[in-house]
């Protein structure tokens, strides 16, 4: 791995981690709204950015009061929706579309935290898959504007 993409990766990492540190009450259990959610959408300019952002899920869910659920589950969950997106990207054409997908992807695969939760805390499965979804989908779908517009600034094709 290159310098300049371990150093981007770090930087996304700390972003990651940092954002969801402070809005900690909002970024765990059953109605959440981890706002750093929306850096998932970096694989759509660049499949390098999946570095970064699963080291920022890792790092962030050592602080989860789940422990080793969120590190097992958060993490499977981010690397599996990021996987589905950056494969899907052979089959999709532009980056809005590719966004679109990319927030189906991770509203859908929110049954693997709502799984977490019913394990760990014994929440209802289909009700908690409704809220952790609904949560994702509204971060997710807020982050695609977000996202468009830094691009115009930063090119994340080629920063990394």
């Amino acid at each position: 791995m290159k310098i300049k993409t371990m150093a981007i990766s770090g930087i996304i990492a700390a972003l990651y981690v940092a954002v969801s540190l402070l809005i900690a009450p909002l970024a765990y259990a059953a109605i959440q709204f981890r706002i750093p959610e929306m850096f998932n959408h970096l694989v759509v300019f660049n499949k390098k950015f999946i570095f970064g952002i699963v080291l920022g899920v890792f790092v962030t869910n050592l602080f989860s009061p789940l422990g080793m659920y969120d590190l097992f589950f958060g993490v499977s969950q981010s690397i599996l929706a990021l996987s589905i997106t950056i494969f899907s990207a052979k089959f999709i054409s532009g980056m809005v579309k590719r966004m679109v997908f990319n927030t189906l992807v991770f509203t859908f695969t929110m049954f693997i935290i709502a799984f977490e939760l019913n394990l760990a805390l014994g929440l209802p499965f289909l009700l908690t898959w409704l809220t952790v979804a609904i949560g994702e989908f509204v971060v997710m779908a807020i982050g695609i504007p977000i996202m468009i517009a830094l691009n115009k600034r930063l090119n994340f094709e080629k920063l990394i």
